[in-house]
Order: C-alpha cells, then sequence, then structure tokens
C-alpha cells in the first residue's frame, strides 16, 4: 500500500517527503532535507525518532510491537496501557530487538505505561496528577549526542467514562483533575521536554469525524478541549505533530472496536499527541501516524505516532 500524504501547510516553506524507514500506509509529512543515500535515511543523519503507541496490553501485543519496531526503528518507544505488573513486562523481548534500556510503571490488570529505548534512560519523578496511584506517567531523560539533556513524559489521561458530567460521573470528574493538575504542574518549565502519550481528547475540529455530532461525546466536548488547551498554554507545549500534518486536515489515531467495518466508516478520533517544548519544535522534523496498524491482526484501536528529530 503507498504511503498516504496529507496536503501540505499553508507556509512558504517546501516540503518533501519518502516512505523509507516507516511500514507502508503512513500519513507522512517532513521538512524537506537532504537524505543519507548510505543509510537509506528518512532525513539527514543525526536523527532522533520518538513514538508513541498505546499498545491495550503490551503482553497480547508484543508480536505487534516487535513488528513496529523492526519497520519504523524509532529510537524510543513509549507505551501505554501496558495493563501488566513491572515483573510481568516482557522486557527480554524488547531487549533481544535491541531496545535494552527500558522504564516501566505498571500495574495489575489496568492502566500503565513503559519507555523502551536504544539510548540509555535516566529515571525522573514520577507524577500522579490526581491524587491515585494509578501508573499513568512516566518520566526519563536521554541525552542528545550535542550534550543536551531530553526529558520525555510518557502519560496516559484517564479515558473519562461515557458521561460528560462530573456531578455525576466520577471517571469524568477524575480526567479533569488530571487534566488541571497536568496544566499547574511545574515540573517542565528549562530544557528541552517532550510530553506524549495517549491524552484522551481530540481537540480540533479536525481531529474527529464529526465535530457537530462528537460536542457531546467525551474525548471531544468543550470543558475537555479547554483543559487540554490550558496543559498546552500553561506548558508552552507545541503540537509537533500539526506542525508537518495541517491542522485543516482531517487526521486520527484511534478507531472503535464496536465499528463493524472501522476503515469503511472512518470515524476516527486523533487522541494520540506529541508535544514538544520551543527547543524541540526548532529540532522537529517530519511527523507520521501509522493509520494502516489498526488493521493488523488483533490490533490495538490505537495506532503508533512518530516525530523525528534533529538530534
Amino acid at each position: 500500500m503507498p504511503v498516504t500524504i496529507g496536503s501540505a501547510p499553508p507556509s512558504s516553506r517546501r516540503y518533501q517527503f519518502s516512505s523509507a524507514g516507516f511500514p507502508p500506509g503512513a500519513c507522512v509529512k517532513t521538512q524537506s532535507a537532504q537524505p543519507s543515500p548510505e543509510l537509506g535515511a528518512f532525513f539527514a543523519p543525526m536523527i532522533l525518532r520518538i513514538s508513541t503507541w498505546n499498545i491495550n496490553s503490551v503482553r497480547l501485543r508484543f508480536d505487534l510491537a516487535a513488528r513496529f519496531l523492526s519497520e519504523a526503528k524509532p529510537d524510543i518507544l513509549c507505551l501505554q496501557e501496558i495493563k501488566c505488573r513491572e515483573d510481568l513486562f516482557p522486557g527480554e523481548g524488547f531487549r533481544e530487538l535491541g531496545y535494552s534500556h527500558i522504564a516501566i510503571s505498571g500495574q495489575p490488570g489496568y492502566h500503565g505505561v513503559a519507555t523502551i529505548s536504544k539510548l540509555p534512560l535516566e529515571p525522573l519523578p514520577r507524577e500522579s496528577f490526581c491524587g491515585t496511584a494509578e501508573a499513568r506517567h512516566l518520566g526519563c531523560a536521554v541525552l542528545l549526542p550535542d550534550g543536551e539533556r531530553l526529558a520525555i513524559h510518557n502519560i496516559y489521561v484517564p479515558a473519562g467514562g461515557d458521561i460528560p458530567d462530573p456531578d455525576v460521573n466520577p471517571k469524568f470528574k477524575q480526567k479533569l483533575a488530571y487534566l488541571a493538575a497536568l496544566g499547574a504542574w511545574r515540573g517542565r518549565r528549562e530544557g528541552h521536554a517532550v510530553l506524549l502519550g495517549d491524552f484522551n481528547v481530540a481537540p480540533l475540529e479536525t481531529d474527529v469525524w464529526s465535530h457537530k455530532q462528537l460536542l457531546k461525546v467525551v474525548s471531544h466536548t468543550p470543558v475537555e478541549v479547554e483543559a487540554l488547551t490550558r496543559v498546552q498554554d500553561e506548558g508552552a507545549w507545541v503540537d509537533l505533530v500539526r506542525r508537518f500534518i495541517a491542522p485543516e486536515e482531517k487526521l486520527y489515531t484511534w478507531w472503535s472496536y464496536r465499528a463493524r467495518d472501522w476503515q469503511a466508516s472512518d470515524r476516527g478520533r486523533r487522541l494520540d499527541h506529541i508535544w514538544g517544548s520551543e527547543g524541540m519544535a526548532a529540532r522537529a522534523r517530519g511527523a507520521a501516524v501509522l493509520k494502516t496498524a489498526r488493521g493488523w491482526e488483533s490490533p490495538s484501536d490505537h495506532v503508533p505516532v512518530t516525530l523525528d528529530f534533529a538530534a
């Protein structure tokens, strides 16, 4: 299947793309750069590739994660909803694939996040954000080749249940509390950082299949969008994917299991995000969303999102 390319963002910059380094079917947009012929590189050499994926059970879908790693070859993969304790995480399998540095925040059966990396990981303080013991945040730092330190914050925002009313739905109340605490968080105020993962909010009208029909559906309600916007503004975060795939274009990273034919109906939402500090925004070189992963055998309902950075 050929690579699907979104239209160029409205700017004077010129963009080019290449499917090299990504599995077929990715929606790819890159900033123009001279590729490295000897490496078959997606961009110029010295690129740091970071991916995020709500895997929806890492033990159940380890083979899918291995396939993605072998085809897309990210340097760092951040997983959400690993759904296992730390001692049950399939770390040896990832190490055999070349990802020898692993950080995990797990719990039995629910939630959980993990970061696997080819680069050494320095642990950062773990945050709750909503006063529970749920495993929803994992912070790690890596050293970039130029000596700069990059903080990577992997998060899984509460889904919020089905009723968008905090007075009658404790899950929705928890979600709003989590976003409020994340917005007030002072853990990232200096240096290079990325905040990524399953935010469980589709903020733009083009992040959902129907803005009008989803205004009262959890993940796209005005109160959630406003809360996530505050997080972005308070942290001075840049939505890096939308730097490359224009906000005017429809873009989804999640399709419900309830759909009889997810591809035919294409009723998706963009719930998975990669944000960066201004410093990382300046280094960003391209973004890709692997839609075809939703069609793999026994898939997650989310698909991987990837950013390339000049390292």
